[in-house]
């Protein structure tokens, strides 16, 4: 959850010198090649192919989809909005959980899920002025293709090793992420700046490759139901972030929300499937 926390405002500094398509190009094809050296260097085989369909719904939601709807969203929302927005991903990793693998939470885990996914929705439309914005449209967006990705990493998880999973969703992304890169560059201005790099190297290394290997080492250990819910520490660090490495200034909403949720995170935590 830390790595994931800091993904918001390391996008927001990558913004500053990068298009959101270059961006989003250019952190997948550099988190490629660090999961590409990796499998080499340990020699692993390819996974079995019926294993392919899994990976391309991990591509599709947490290699590609994610990072882009996010970073669409981030151009016209402020990293604490958004990170608020995006608490509710326990609650869809769950629903998509119970439907892909058959998982039956318990009704408390349910009640306190929707609970935190009721915050979320209230301080959405607050903070939004009774309408969703195109941001919100694009965050809501990320957390369905997200959860998928979330729900079918942790289901492969149980049969290879959670870095292999990342990887391979990397790797065999890169015939579609390294042309994206190259035309992404090409049609957007970029600048090198301080900000932008260490945005650019976070979320390709931080956020892509190391968080997404020991969350999906974690979701194969205790659950992906349970495991999801911790993301609702993820809003509460990320409005932290914020205000230390953006500068932003926070509503009394904000906090307020991300503290509600955290009180749900004990409840699922505690609750038996």
């Amino acid at each position: 959850m830390t790595a994931f926390s800091l993904t918001f405002p390391a996008t927001a500094w990558g913004l500053e010198g990068f298009g959101p398509w270059s961006l989003v190009a250019v952190r997948s094809v550099l988190a490629a090649l660090i999961s590409g050296a990796c499998l080499l260097a340990l020699r692993v085989p390819l996974p079995d192919r019926r294993h392919w369909p899994g990976l391309a719904i991990v591509v599709a939601g947490v290699v590609v989809g994610f990072p882009l709807l996010t970073t669409l969203a981030l151009q016209t929302s402020t990293t604490a909005h958004a990170a608020v927005v995006v608490g509710l991903l326990p609650l869809t990793t769950a629903l998509f959980s119970a439907l892909r693998m058959g998982t039956r939470p318990s009704r408390t885990f349910w009640t306190a899920a929707l609970a935190g996914a009721a915050a979320v929705a209230a301080f959405t439309v607050q903070q939004s002025g009774g309408a969703l914005t195109s941001a919100d449209l694009y965050l809501f967006g990320a957390l369905l293709v997200c959860a998928a990705g979330y729900t079918e990493g942790g289901r492969l998880a149980r049969v290879m090793p959670g870095w292999q999973v990342v990887g391979w969703a990397l790797v065999l992304c890169l015939p579609l992420t390294l042309p994206g890169a190259v035309l992404a560059l090409s049609q957007e201005p970029f600048a090198l700046t301080a900000h932008s790099v260490t945005g650019l190297l976070w979320v390709a290394a931080g956020s892509q490759f190391l968080g997404l290997v020991v969350w999906y080492r974690g979701m194969a250990v205790i659950g992906v139901p349970k495991a999801s819910q911790l993301q609702l520490a993820q809003p509460l660090l990320t409005l932290v972030w914020s205000v230390l490495l953006l500068g932003e200034q926070l509503t009394v909403a904000a906090p307020l929300t991300a503290a509600a949720v955290l009180v749900c995170i004990a409840v699922t935590q505690r609750a038996r499937g």
